[in-house]
């Protein structure tokens, strides 16, 4: 390979978002392999048999084989996740939006109801909302949702109180730009860039809660294929000697969050806008 041409592929090897290449894998695996591979039916004559048997990742206690399995879980605790950031969202911008549009006492008000709603243990309020309805995958979303919502209405807040301050905004502000203009052109696409880097980034914490609940047992029934449910059933198997059963949905669910954590740091420095820019 020549120079230049080692040069090219060095830069469009720097220019791939791997994270966002890896979501797309994950997405594609998830919606892919249960529509491939059809509906399972229970074999407890090939239940808990070695990654290779048959079977690439081997099988479960009941004999599903546990890719599958495992992608099908990996497709319910992401459409989970995926509401449960769009809500958590849109509640958090739209508080702190009216927060900042409103000031004064109300703003102070408001904070220290997010401040309340932020010192509460998300963990513990997940499981008595979720307990209420267990099994119920409204109640999961409910109970990640609005224990998530503070840490957005905050980064919202902040962010528009920092734009309001900035010189382009001020500047803008003095050659006559009317309060529509200016929440048009500088609040309107910080605001959006915003909710798109606090949605991403709910994601994963979306993901390990409705995991976590599944596991202790408080969230989907056992019944439904999740990776919290997955995990839940692996305690038994794994001290039978079958590792594999813990392994894959532990490690797909490890992957998908590192992958969206990264994928939200990575949008996030790219929403931010350029410093000292005259609008």
């Amino acid at each position: 390979m020549s120079a230049p041409t080692a040069a090219t592929a060095v830069r469009w090897w720097h220019r791939i978002d791997w994270p966002w290449v890896v979501i797309g894998a994950i997405v594609a695996l998830a919606a892919g392999v249960p529509t491939l591979a059809g509906e399972q039916v229970a074999d407890f004559a090939a239940s808990l048999r070695p990654p290779g048997s048959g079977h690439l990742l081997g099988t479960d206690h009941s004999g599903y084989d546990l890719l599958v399995r495992s992608a099908q879980g990996l497709q319910i605790s992401l459409v989970i996740a995926a509401v449960c950031a769009v809500v958590a969202t849109t509640l958090g911008a739209l508080i702190g939006v009216g927060s900042v549009l409103a000031g004064g006492w109300v703003d102070a008000v408001v904070m220290r109801i997010v401040d309340g709603f932020n010192a509460l243990p998300h963990l513990v309020v997940g499981i008595v909302i979720a307990a209420m309805w267990r099994g119920a995958p409204l109640a999961i979303i409910a109970s990640i949702a609005l224990t998530h919502w503070p840490a957005v209405a905050r980064v919202v807040r902040a962010e528009l109180l920092a734009i309001s301050d900035a010189g382009w905004v001020q500047t803008s502000r003095l050659a006559g730009a009317s309060r529509w203009f200016v929440a048009r052109h500088h609040f309107a696409p910080a605001l959006v860039g915003q909710a798109l880097v606090a949605m991403v980034m709910l994601l994963p914490h979306a993901v390990w809660h409705e995991s976590t609940l599944s596991f202790l047992g408080v969230g989907l029934s056992p019944d439904r294929a999740s990776l919290g449910t997955l995990l839940g059933q692996a305690r038994g198997d794994v001290m039978t000697g079958a590792w594999w059963t813990l392994a894959v949905p532990a490690a797909a669910l490890i992957v998908t969050a590192l992958a969206f954590a990264s994928a939200g740091g990575s949008l996030h420095r790219r929403s931010e806008p350029p410093s000292g820019q005259v609008w």
